[in-house]
């Protein structure tokens, strides 16, 4: 049975301090290369594309969006990597390491390579947490530091994530992907799940992948998303008819004019803090779905020069890794 978060009750969002205003944050999600279409391999710890790195976090310091990098065990574990994010975090540009668990190329490998066991959060307590271990030891060993802020490989948290995170350091988690569901892929349901950041269990703060609800019939995304789940392309069906659209904020797959009218509506509701995601690959042309070639980077920056322009627009600024930590933890 896949896993489902409980729904947080009002008390449980975070309070933000009172200067905090409206922020934005980036995420990135740093890993290995390999074919999205194909089965999981083990073999696929390939990571050129973090050379690219270094010049992107200059270009988005440059617009005023520090990035924080979720790395991975390959990344964590290779030379070149670590060399080129060491340049990022050494550059003055506010970028910052956490921590992301792919589980088929993160030992200690117990596990069969299976779509359930994609997901970390289904794999045993013990398992779990002795593949947090290797990848908070291999973080340490590259960069000299104990990541507090972690994502799930596949956004695949679990009923024991939060406790095993609260034991190893963590202040934050970001593995839910507000208003997504992968339970038909064994993975968890986050249909329920909102925008607001909230504590979570042991005290682990959780900040969601903001996905925000447009068109006509916005203010009814919640049971219509549930609903519209259970029909073949119903949710494409709604999004084409303009009467209800999840755009969750990333450039990938998201054109430009949606995530320019979701921001609109997430800042007009008072959403505190908006929460992109992008994937590392995506840097360079020909690793993921979403930039294909030449053409594709350049658009993939267009996205980004026109999303951060709106925000700026709109008076909402960016945080960085520290400053959200304690904003949310108040230490």
């Amino acid at each position: 049975m896949s896993f489902r978060p409980p729904v947080p009750t009002p008390d449980r969002h975070v309070r933000w301090p009172v200067d905090f205003g409206q922020r934005f944050t980036i995420f990135v999600d740093t890993e290995e290369e390999f074919d999205w279409s194909r089965p999981l391999d083990r073999d696929n710890r390939s990571v050129s594309a973090t050379a690219a790195i270094p010049v992107a976090t200059r270009r988005f310091a440059d617009l005023g969006a520090p990035l924080t990098f979720l790395v991975d065990h390959p990344v964590a574990t290779d030379p070149q990597s670590i060399a080129a994010i060491g340049a990022a975090l050494a550059g003055g540009t506010e970028a910052a390491v956490g921590s992301q668990l792919h589980p088929w190329v993160n030992p200690p490998f117990e596990e069969a390579v299976t779509p359930a066991n994609s997901y970390p959060g289904n794999l045993p307590d013990e398992l779990e947490a002795a593949k947090l271990d290797a990848l908070g030891a291999a973080i340490t060993t590259a960069f000299g530091i104990t990541p507090r802020i972690y994502r799930a490989g596949r956004y695949g948290i679990g009923p024991n994530t939060l406790r095993l995170l609260a034991a190893r350091g963590y202040a934050i988690d970001t593995s839910m992907r507000a208003r997504f569901d992968y339970s038909r892929q064994s993975g968890p349901d986050f249909l329920a799940i909102g925008n607001d950041a909230f504590v979570g269990d042991h005290g682990i703060v959780e900040l969601p992948l903001t996905t925000v609800d447009t068109g006509l019939l916005r203010v009814m995304g919640r049971p219509l998303h549930r609903a519209a789940s259970r029909v073949p392309r119903g949710l494409g069906g709604l999004a084409r008819t303009g009467l209800l659209n999840r755009v969750p904020l990333t450039p990938e797959g998201i054109p430009v004019g949606e995530a320019l009218e979701a921001i609109r509506v997430a800042v007009g509701n008072g959403l505190p803090l908006l929460n992109f995601s992008f994937h590392s690959p995506t840097l360079v042309a020909g690793h993921t779905p979403y930039v294909r070639d030449a053409a594709g980077v350049a658009a993939f920056w267009t996205w980004w020069d026109a999303v951060l322009g709106l925000l700026a627009r709109l008076g909402v600024r960016s945080v960085d890794a520290e400053d959200l930590v304690t904003a949310v933890t108040g230490r």
